[in-house]
């Protein structure tokens, strides 16, 4: 396994890299061939589907199976995630709104306006425990000139359907990420500063103290995109050459390299201690010692 072991700092109770991830296992590549991966998504009866954004599809991969197509067309989705209810929410670019799946296979809008005004194309979502949606809204998949929303925002979409901007002062607000209490949100921010911001949330669902949770400096290519927690509060990011991962302290213990650019990532199998890694044309998988939950 490729590792780049960064010991951040020696304090006692920051964890080992060794202890959160199994450092004996190669990063396996479970499936390749597609344009640009993301949004990668574990289905509680098994099974893994990802959007592949170019493609305008959404596959999906099983152990022992070939990765096939799960969805045609896909409105270009990027982040994929589950409702309180169970159904696939996503963040599709090309309709540049987030969408949800019903039951009997139906999509519908469920968030493409704010305050009259199109979205400019939803990227990343995560689901609270209240059944309210947040997702974040930079313009990667829309053209200047179609542009009605002169910032960038991070919403929040209640359980009843009411959409409240959150903030509007991030440059790039891409992936997110609650803390395991939900008390604490995690936005990264794909500008040129890599940026991984957290905010604390409010009884109402609304966010404040808005800070610098840490700056993901490196020489290689990549940014902070998409995000998940373990069970024990550490951030997983995807990053600058691999998986950045980091103490609820902002301790960066180590980072984990993948061979491609990596934009997002999730927890999967029925343990739910892999993290499966979309990165440009494939996906892989790294088993981890304590998972993540909520997948």
């Amino acid at each position: 396994m490729i590792l780049s072991v960064i010991l951040a700092c020696s304090i006692g109770g920051v964890p080992a890299l060794s202890d959160l991830v199994d450092l004996s296992a190669t990063p396996e590549k479970v499936a390749t061939g597609f344009q640009f991966t993301e949004g990668p998504l574990w289905l509680k009866k098994g099974g893994l589907i990802f959007s592949d954004i170019p493609a305008d599809k959404i596959f999906k991969w099983s152990p022992g199976a070939d990765a096939a197509v799960f969805r045609d067309p896909s409105g270009n989705s990027n982040g994929l995630t589950r409702d309180a209810k169970g159904r696939i929410v996503a963040c599709e670019h090309g309709n540049r709104r987030v969408s949800r799946t019903e039951a009997g296979g139906k999509v519908v809008t469920i968030a493409d306006r704010y305050q009259g005004h199109r979205l400019n194309s939803p990227n990343d979502a995560v689901v609270k425990s209240d059944g309210s949606i947040y997702f974040t809204d930079p313009p990667y998949g829309v053209d200047a000139k179609d542009r009605e929303l002169d910032f960038q925002g991070v919403y929040r979409l209640s359980a009843s359907g009411d959409l409240t901007l959150l903030a509007k002062d991030m440059d790039r607000p891409n992936g997110l990420a609650f803390s395991p209490d939900e008390k604490v949100l995690y936005v990264a921010d794909s500008s040129k500063k890599r940026l991984i911001m957290a905010f604390d949330v409010k009884a109402d669902g609304t966010l404040t103290n808005g800070r610098l949770f840490a700056e993901l400096k490196s020489d290689k290519p990549g940014s902070p995109d998409g995000m998940k927690v373990d069970k024990k509060g550490n951030i997983y990011s995807t990053g600058p050459g691999g998986i950045w991962i980091f103490t609820p302290c902002g301790v960066h213990v180590g980072t984990v390299e993948i061979p491609e650019m990596t934009s997002n990532c999730g927890w999967g199998d029925a343990d739910c201690k892999s993290l499966y890694v979309t990165a440009q044309k494939s996906v892989y998988r790294i088993r981890c010692r304590v998972g993540g939950s909520g997948f």
